[in-house]
């Protein structure tokens, strides 16, 4: 099917020639055929590479075309950026929506492509945010998340609560591995179009002993180490191939980077000039190994390294210079980086509670999808390794050939319920019980025909909880949230961590860094950092010396959940009191990435609290206030003066402070010229424009100096 005979704007058409894209994959020319510039709510259920992304992109320019707005919603904040970039500069104007959960962010309006997370759309849901009506396509990619036990709920409502507000939108969802397609598309009042084919061939196999057997032949591997991972990649990188290899850890993902640096030796300026990069910000060991490695040809990519690093080890994959990346299953759901063949090591991963336990054989597609750069490969490659003989048989039954696990509702799920219920009642979806029970009747949950009772009993017992802990209330037959349940809703925080906060902050008279930031850390919305035997020391020394400090009482029988909160709380303390990124990451066992999730996670509870304590306990207001700065920049208070100012982070406020320059007063009495000679004069100079009131304030900067700018 050729593009040009296509009804699609001549901006769009322009740039498919000028990239020499001028005809449909078939799997695309069968979407058109389904309805896709019909209206027609379609589920394209066809393999990674195959072209899913551009005929969403044609069908939102389409709609744009015909007066209408588009919504595409991703599951990560790192693919949305990828997907911003890839949908501008093509005649449309496209907005990114990823920041604050209490904001309307009105002015993305102004956009046809918006491009969002389901947790930013459904806080823009709560804050009412009124451009959303005008929403005509919604495009919704990785749908199969629909089932994530963490995220899976809010996708589901942020879909029901769309179709509920527009029920004429048309739906495009995207997925490439779901094992019950039909249900979904049911669901969703689409049309499925579901397709085997690829742009480039796939081959799958499992290597045993010296070679890779194939379903329809067997491959020879050279030996040309003790390692089967490593010949694997020395066998693909000598015939012009990369290679991406999936492993278990963070760990296994750091060593075997090692090896396959050790294995390779390549060495030319461009590996030597990103590994110059990663070396320069390096502040840790982890950052050091990755430059070494680099050097070589080989890195490794997973959470614990800051944004930068991950940027300058894709760049150098994308461009065929770093050959192999050793990778958690982290890369497999997120970025694009396809290469010649997919090596998937570790088929099992350690579960709390459960020990080893094999990877879904959606996990395994994920990664076997990567295999086969179109235009450049002739085909891909995705490799299981097995342990014996026997195992080579189980590898083919369980995941190559074996079909991907349904897709199900994380609806009823009480964890996550709550939350759902009291936004439906306090947006106005639900005035009455009866109308949040018919609301739910629209879920995929109710489409799957799970348990009705179930689902009544989950609902009954949300807002039961809700009722007691006076976020809602009944008059008669209709519900409303009070004051505090709509601002809970406003403020994206789970009901119950608002219950947590609240009760704490309600008894307590005195304020303390440590008792606060421990109390956020024991709440359901904040994540916690694992407990490793040598911690114990540690937690147990601060106990023994702050235990009062604490706003919560600490249980008699206080297991590894209490450590977990305790222990991300000591961190987060640290990078309050200034400590060193590479400190806390040998004190805490982290990379830089840990740090960075860990306060972005907190910075959002610390807001939360502060416009809780204001409705609440107006005399923790104030303290609160200044931590969220301090959070947010990692500084000790005595520079919050200094932060205010447009431009200063941490490591500028810093230098000001030790040159005996504190405050704003200190500043304007020094003048620009001893400034300049601190911290540059160009610096100064914008410095003096706030000072003099000749600049307009637009809020605060991202400041580069600061460590944490290197994630965010």
């Amino acid at each position: 099917m050729e593009i040009a005979g296509l009804p699609i704007p001549p901006d769009l058409l322009a740039d498919y020639t000028g990239r020499g894209i001028t005809e449909l994959y078939p799997p695309q020319a069968a979407c058109v055929e389904a309805g896709l510039f019909a209206g027609k709510n379609l589920l394209i259920a066809i393999p990674t590479a195959s072209g899913k992304t551009l005929v969403a992109e044609m069908a939102m320019h389409h709609q744009v075309d015909r007066g209408g707005k588009c919504l595409y919603i991703v599951p990560l904040r790192a693919l949305a950026s990828e997907k911003f970039e890839e949908f501008s500069g093509k005649g449309l104007r496209v907005g990114i929506a990823t920041g604050d959960f209490d904001r309307r962010d009105e002015y993305l309006g102004r956009n046809d492509i918006i491009v969002a997370t389901s947790e930013k759309v459904d806080s823009l849901l709560r804050n009412r945010t009124p451009w959303l009506a005008e929403v005509t396509l919604l495009v919704l990619d990785e749908v199969h998340l629909i089932d994530d036990p963490s995220r899976g709920a809010t996708l589901e409502m942020v879909i029901a609560k769309l179709r509920h507000k527009n029920p004429a939108i048309q739906i495009i969802a995207l997925s490439a591995t779901i094992g019950n397609p039909g249900d979904l598309a049911g669901w969703l009042g689409a049309e499925l179009v579901e397709s085997d084919w690829r742009p480039v061939d796939l081959r799958e196999g499992v290597f045993f002993w010296n070679g890779i057997r194939f379903a329809d032949r067997d491959r020879e591997v050279e030996r040309r180490s003790k390692y089967e991972d490593l010949d694997l990649v020395l066998d693909t990188v000598a015939e012009g191939g990369q290679c991406l290899v999936f492993v278990s850890s963070r760990k296994n993902a750091e060593a075997f980077a090692k090896r396959a640096a050790s294995g390779l030796k390549l060495k030319n300026p461009i590996l030597a000039g990103y590994a110059d990069k990663l070396r320069s910000s390096a502040s840790t060991d982890m950052g050091k190994t990755l430059a070494a490695c680099v050097a070589q040809g080989a890195a490794f990519h997973h959470a614990g390294l800051a944004r930068e690093e991950r940027q300058i080890v894709e760049a150098g994959f994308r461009e065929g210079q770093i050959r192999v990346i050793a990778s958690t299953p982290t890369l497999a759901a997120g970025l694009n980086l396809p290469a010649r063949r997919v090596i998937v090591r570790d088929y099992l991963r350690f579960n709390a509670g459960e020990g080893m336990v094999p990877i879904p054989v959606r996990e395994y597609r994920q990664m076997a999808g990567r295999a086969g750069r179109p235009h450049l490969d002739p085909y891909g490659e995705a490799v299981l390794i097995a342990k014996s003989e026997e195992m080579v048989d189980e590898l083919f039954d369980c995941y190559i050939n074996a079909p991907a696990e349904d897709v199900r509702s994380r609806c009823a799920d009480e964890a996550v319920l709550c939350t759902h219920i009291l936004s439906l009642i306090a947006t106005g979806f639900a005035r009455e019980a009866d109308e949040v029970f018919a609301f739910m009747d629209g879920t995929f949950y109710a489409h799957q025909g799970e348990s009705p009772r179930a689902l009544s009993r989950a609902v009954c017992r949300a807002l039961e909880f809700l009722r007691e802990a006076e976020m809602i209330t009944e008059v008669g037959e209709w519900i409303e949230a009070t004051e505090y349940g709509s601002l809970v809703s406003r403020l994206y925080i789970d009901p119950r961590s608002a219950e947590v906060i609240v009760a704490a902050m309600i008894d307590r008279q005195e304020y303390t860094d440590i008792g606060f930031l421990h109390l956020l850390c024991s709440t359901p919305d904040m994540p916690t950092l694992y407990i490793r035997r040598d911690d114990m020391y540690l937690l147990d020394r601060f106990l023994a010396d702050h235990r009062d400090d604490l706003w919560t009482d600490i249980p008699w029988d206080a297991g590894e959940g209490f450590d977990r909160s305790l222990k991300t709380a000591l961190l987060l303390a640290d990078w309050a009191d200034e400590v060193g990124e590479d400190t806390i990451c040998e004190r805490y066992r982290v990379g830089p990435g840990d740090i960075y999730g860990m306060v972005e996670s907190v910075a959002w509870l610390v807001h939360a609290a502060r416009s809780l304590a204001k409705l609440f306990a107006p005399h923790l207001a104030a303290p609160i206030e200044e931590m969220e700065l301090r959070t947010k920049h990692g500084i000790k208070k005595e520079l919050l003066p200094l932060i205010r100012l447009h431009g200063i982070g941490r490591v500028r406020a810093r230098r000001l402070f030790n040159n005996s320059l504190g405050s704003i007063e200190a500043l304007r009495a020094a003048g620009p010229e001893k400034v300049g000679k601190i911290l540059g004069q160009g610096i100064a100079a914008r410095i003096f424009e706030q000072l003099e009131g000749t600049r307009e304030e637009v809020g605060e900067v991202s400041e580069e100096q600061s460590t944490l700018s290197r994630f965010g």
